[in-house]
């Protein structure tokens, strides 16, 4: 699947909310400027194709503030304990907390650390 992406996703694992989902924890796995990828610890009633507010909630060493994304999405996996859920951007956030976020993670690719081991939340 990534073969096919016209963008690199870059790990994370930033904490999520997703509207239609009150309760559970939700992780942020990987972001690119025209999607994402969230895994829940609940399932969840995703309707395909239909969009959703996902806020995001970046790690405390990015020193970057929660934003919100306008989401759609396209596929979903069930698990025994997990639902992962794939979401292409449906409208280009306001604000430049995304494209901050977005630059902060490939700068950090960049620099060898695909994945922050030092990950503290707000």
């Amino acid at each position: 699947m990534s073969d096919q992406r016209k963008n690199i996703r870059y790990q994370t694992l930033a904490k999520a909310k997703l509207e239609l989902i009150p309760e559970g924890e939700i992780l942020l796995r990987d972001i690119s400027v025209l999607g994402c990828r969230v895994e829940c610890t609940v399932h969840a009633g995703i309707n395909m194709h239909e969009q959703y507010k996902l806020e995001v909630i970046p790690e405390k060493i990015s020193e970057i503030g929660s934003f919100d994304i306008l989401v759609k999405s396209k596929w979903t996996r069930e698990g025994n304990y997990t639902c992962e859920i794939g979401f292409e951007i449906a409208e280009f956030p306001k604000g430049r907390s995304f494209q901050r976020y977005v630059d902060y993670l490939s700068w950090r690719f960049a620099q060898g650390d695909s994945m922050s081991g030092n990950l503290e939340f707000p």
